[in-house]
């Protein structure tokens, strides 16, 4: 998400850039870039009235003109317009003592709202809460059995009542035998409705009235853009909603949902779903999100990422690694903990300066299982010191892997690069280790993965022309 917003930012501020004096005509043409950009990504037009004239205001105001460096100041107006415009928000759920604290999930019908239960389910599980979810989605066929599988993937119990067909039964019953089983949060999974049902949004609504949730969340599919704002306008006429969340943002939608609900609905976005794992659900932050909108990345959220994979005493053992100097174990095992984190094109994205670099790169995170299929072919002394691998070996680890030699060459090369430069990144800030492996990962996309994918670091027609030469000559010696 926010791709080609970010690439339409980046355009505007760098001809701000390039002009050597900055007059109140450039500061308007720049905001009609702005404008542009914002509509093209399905903001609202009220939306980007507002915010142009406010940053247009704030411009003036601030004497961008008279600057030694407009364009920087120019910058921070539109950040700090950006997160007025998303925010304030506060993502934190408040639990109620005694338990248990009840969460009504509503949304359309294909919104992704049973998964998006699960997604919340085990956050909460992760912060030392107990949740319960209630299976009251009585309208979709297997509904019932959805939740429960998603319940013991993320090691939650579910409530349900098969053949009961009134779900503001089942919800007040859910929430009275969470009680009697110590299950401090509750989730209320409802059937998924279209707006102008009446029916169902009749039904929603007496839900709300038996169990008076402490906390009601719309989900909302961020891949309808204006329409997914508008639609959180109409529940909240019938329910009086306290967030958003937003699914699916890491589509290629353009961002006009994100940017438009909170000054549409009055409601902030809690929690935004980046991808299809149980574990891809982010607390939503204004600040951060503004950052990675305009190609600043969002160093906050990378640590939080690592943090959750690495404990104190795991950085210090890596620490000592790096210094001394990695094996391929350890090596392997960095990769699993990077992959844990999410997709490496991700990844480089919330690192400042990298987010545009990564536009058009394709990553395929399949090919760290080549890697891992390679370095378990090999024996534990040669994964010890990869300097003894010549020829036979090479043959030998290429056979056991499904791979060629040249693959395994390949990897040797790339594992020495990443060690000397991790013994030099040892003594680095953590700042210039982000950017340090922001690049080496950059090189690993533009260079090492695809020399392992299809097998070989040539392309067939260059192999059928050697596989031809080989003939020729052999044909001449007969």
């Amino acid at each position: 998400m926010f791709e080609a917003l970010t690439e339409r930012f980046g355009d505007v501020f760098r001809r701000i850039r390039g002009r050597g004096r900055i007059t109140e005509e450039n500061v308007a043409e720049a905001l009609r870039e702005v404008r542009t950009a914002l509509l093209e990504a399905d903001v609202h037009v009220s939306v980007v009235k507002q915010f142009t004239d406010e940053v247009m205001k704030k411009a003036l105001g601030a004497e961008v003109i008279k600057t030694l460096h407009p364009d920087q100041v120019l910058i921070k107006i539109v950040h700090d317009e950006l997160v007025q415009l998303m925010g304030p928000v506060d993502p934190r759920i408040p639990y109620v003592t005694p338990g248990p604290t009840v969460i009504l999930m509503a949304g359309l019908q294909g919104s992704g709202k049973t998964t998006t239960c699960g997604k919340l389910a085990k956050l909460i599980m992760s912060r030392g809460k107990r949740p319960l979810m209630v299976a009251a989605d009585l309208k979709r066929p297997a509904a019932i059995d959805q939740l429960e599988v998603i319940g013991g993937q993320v090691g939650v119990p579910v409530y349900a009542e098969r053949g009961e067909q009134n779900p503001v039964k089942v919800c007040r019953n859910g929430v009275l035998h969470a009680r009697k089983t110590d299950r401090d949060v509750v989730i209320l999974d409802t059937a998924g409705r279209l707006a102008i049902d009446d029916e169902l949004m009749n039904e929603i609504h007496q839900v709300e009235q038996a169990t008076q949730p402490h906390q009601v969340f719309l989900v909302i599919d961020a891949m309808t853009g204006q329409d997914a704002v508008n639609t959180a306008k109409r529940f909240n006429e019938r329910l009086e909603l306290d967030g958003l969340i937003l699914t699916k943002f890491d589509s290629d939608t353009r961002g006009g949902a994100a940017l438009s609900a909170k000054m549409i609905t009055g409601k902030p976005i809690k929690f935004i779903g980046t991808g299809e794992k149980l574990e891809a659900l982010e607390e939503f932050h204004a600040d951060r999100m503004a950052g990675r909108i305009l190609g600043m990345g969002d160093v906050v959220t990378l640590v939080e990422k690592a943090q959750q994979q690495f404990d104190a005493k795991e950085a210090e053992k890596l620490q000592k690694k790096m210094a001394s100097g990695m094996t391929l174990d350890d090596f392997m095992a960095q990769m699993n903990k990077m992959k844990s984190m999410g997709s490496m094109k991700d990844i480089m994205k919330l690192i400042p300066g990298m987010s545009t670099q990564v536009d058009g790169l394709e990553v395929d995170d399949r090919e760290l299982d080549r890697f891992e299929a390679i370095i378990q072919s090999m024996t534990p002394k040669e994964r010890r010191n990869p300097e003894i691998i010549e020829a036979s070996r090479r043959r030998r680890i290429a056979k056991g892997s499904g791979t060629d030699p040249k693959d395994v060459s390949g990897l040797i090369k790339s594992f020495t690069q990443v060690r000397d430069m991790m013994k030099v990144m040892s003594n680095m800030s953590m700042m210039d280790r982000l950017r340090s492996a922001a690049q080496f990962a950059k090189m690993a996309a533009g260079g090492i993965m695809p020399r392992l994918k299809g097998g070989s670091t040539m392309s067939q027609k260059r192999r059928e022309t050697r596989k031809e030469k080989r003939q020729r000559r052999k044909k001449h010696r007969r």
